[in-house]
């Protein structure tokens, strides 16, 4: 069987990359998971994988510091998120890349070409390529996001990736949470108190321990006759209750 492991900083990410590999690629064994390129190069000489996938930017040694200390003991497979500036840079060099959040039918043509290669010696990242690649880093050196971009949600039996933006408001019970999108509803683990520390406080308030609305999905506010401070989803037939504690937030509305 085929053997691969993935880096990145991103646990959804590598989650999700895991996923799409399975579906696309049910032959491959992703043997190991790595933070960094510290760990990934380690990784390399532990499992001696046929290809390792790598995230481009890395907290302490990036993607392309690992891929030249790998070498041509692992052929490489680079993951980014900068589309605009990497499909004509990747395609131009002699390596792989993955676009994230990763797509069952671009990851296809990446896979094709992987399973090309199998039988090939790994390819050497040479100094024209990691030149390619560092003037790529220089062009998307914008700081990460410090706040969640994306949730992993279960629906039925499948995982999606929702983008934070789409998401009208989280609600948790005593073992889920629920993410409340305008099209579906679908299931987390974890709980509104970490999620509230995660996401960008600028985009979702907190108005009740188990609740956090998206600020742009708020229709307005209102009052039931127990004098219940209730908040009003744009689009969606629920009112979502105020803790005093909160309630300071809507004082400007």
């Amino acid at each position: 069987m085929p053997t691969a492991i993935i880096a990145d900083d991103e646990r959804l990410m590598r989650d999700q990359l895991r996923m799409r590999l399975e579906q696309v690629w049910p032959e491959l064994e992703i043997v190991g998971e790595a933070k960094n390129g510290e760990e990934a190069v380690e990784l390399v000489g532990q499992c001696k994988p046929d290809f390792t996938f790598l995230d481009i930017r890395m907290p302490g040694k990036t993607g392309m510091e690992a891929a030249r200390e790998i070498g041509d003991r692992s052929q490489i497979v680079f993951v980014t998120a900068y589309d605009q500036y990497a499909v004509e840079a990747f395609e131009r060099g002699a390596v792989d890349y993955v676009l994230k959040p990763s797509e069952p039918e671009r990851l296809k043509v990446t896979v094709e070409r992987l399973k090309a290669r199998l039988d090939k010696p790994g390819s050497v990242v040479n100094d024209s390529v990691t030149a390619m690649l560092s003037q790529l880093a220089e062009k998307i050196a914008a700081p990460k996001p410090k706040h969640l971009q994306w949730i992993q949600a279960s629906i039925g039996q499948d995982l999606r990736m929702i983008p934070v933006e789409d998401i009208l408001f989280f609600r948790s019970d005593e073992k889920y949470t629920c993410v409340q999108t305008a099209g579906f509803e679908a299931l987390i683990r974890k709980p509104v108190r970490d999620l509230a520390e995660e996401l960008d406080p600028a985009l979702f308030w907190q108005i009740h321990r188990a609740t956090l609305v998206n600020v742009n999905a708020i229709e307005g506010v209102t009052r039931d006759i127990r004098g219940r401070h209730l908040v009003l989803v744009k689009g969606r037939p629920e009112k979502l209750e105020v803790s005093r504690s909160f309630l300071h937030l809507f004082k400007q509305m």
